[in-house]
């Protein structure tokens, strides 16, 4: 069978990296043709990152995508990543539905409040159901959690599945630690979301004063020169794992809001994956992934991120065990290899 792709970025974008691009392998081995057809470039995400207007870049890539819409006939499936034209209404996905063109669309974030929760309240008054159209109108719709599933079946999808964003854990390995060493809590993500970092520098401020500790962020940087040490590391998808497997504890602090209900845990997935005792905030997936007390913690304000901070960096039997346990956890439960034939299920029944 041939699959059309129709992601929102490259490899080099996270979300059709890991929603996408990573299963393309396995899918080929079971016979599929798969043509991928990414919205934005590499060049977009470079000037995004980088604070350059993207304005050009997305042109660009909206003239590419609806050249490509008059191919998908040739294809016996199509999955979309999240929608075809951002901030336009959803006529594209309406006229693939006019035509019997089904398609299977995936969300790995909670994209409709960009919409219903926008400020501008023109454009909330416009786009506020777009997501619910697409998704109603879909032939079927993949969520990485409950949140968006739930979304996805009170919006009339007629057929919803969840499947997590997850690891290839044939990357992912356990590296021992040396004993003694500065302990390293780390954090791995994009410019965008470090300011969810930034909100605990507080907390490490009080924290250097009674331990010896790094902190290492992968992926984003900043001009703030905090009290504690401080290292930033750029994100390639080659070194990223030994980038984790340097840490020894991992974090994932988030808000408390609609938005990040919609995120999928997955540097949780990532740290755990590298056998690391892991800190979260309680909110959204990361309740159903951190077992607390088990695998690691989550802490509901400052002074508890500080507590468990404290526990981990002292108590290191109970942070390998936490770690071993993590790495049990993946194995079993988030890894590429099982949710495999999941998307082929859903690929071949649509």
């Amino acid at each position: 069978m041939r699959v059309l792709y129709l992601t929102k970025y490259t490899r080099k974008g996270a979300s059709s990296r890991l929603r996408s691009f990573q299963y393309f392998p396995l899918l080929e081995q079971d016979g599929f043709a798969i043509t991928a057809a990414p919205l934005f470039s590499d060049a977009y995400l470079d000037h995004l990152y980088n604070g350059q207007t993207t304005v050009l870049e997305a042109v660009k890539g909206y003239l590419r995508r609806f050249f490509i819409l008059f191919t998908v006939f040739r294809y016996g499936a199509i999955v979309i990543e999240k929608e075809l034209f951002p901030y336009l209404p959803p006529f594209a996905e309406r006229l693939l539905w006019l035509f019997g063109k089904k398609y299977v669309v995936d969300y790995d974030d909670a994209i409709f409040h960009n919409y219903d929760l926008h400020p501008n309240k023109v454009l909330r008054f416009f786009l506020k159901h777009k997501i619910d159209t697409v998704m109603r109108l879909s032939g079927a719709v993949i969520a990485g959690n409950a949140y968006l599933a739930e979304r996805a079946q009170k919006a009339g999808a007629k057929k919803v599945i969840i499947i997590p964003t997850v690891i290839d854990i044939n990357r992912y390995t356990v590296k021992p630690k040396p004993s003694g060493a500065k302990t390293v809590i780390g954090w791995i993500g994009s410019p965008s979301t470090f300011k969810y970092v930034k909100q605990l520098f507080p907390v490490f401020e009080k924290l250097i004063r009674q331990h010896d500790f790094e902190l290492q962020i992968v992926g984003a940087k900043s001009d703030e020169k905090p009290s504690f040490p401080i290292t930033f590391i750029d994100w390639s998808e080659e070194t990223e794992v030994i980038s984790i497997q340097n840490f020894d504890i991992g974090i994932m602090p988030l808000e408390d809001s609609p938005w990040e209900k919609g995120k999928c845990a997955y540097k949780i997935i990532q740290y755990m994956a590298c056998g690391l005792p892991v800190v979260a905030s309680p909110v959204g997936m990361n309740k159903d992934v951190v077992a607390v007390g088990k695998t690691g913690f989550l802490p509901k304000n400052p002074e508890e991120w500080c507590e468990v901070f404290q526990i981990l960096t002292q108590e290191k039997t109970k942070s390998r065990n936490f770690g071993t346990s993590g790495r049990q956890v993946v194995e079993n439960e988030y890894t590429l290899q099982r949710y495999v034939r999941k998307l082929i299920t859903v690929l071949r029944t649509i």
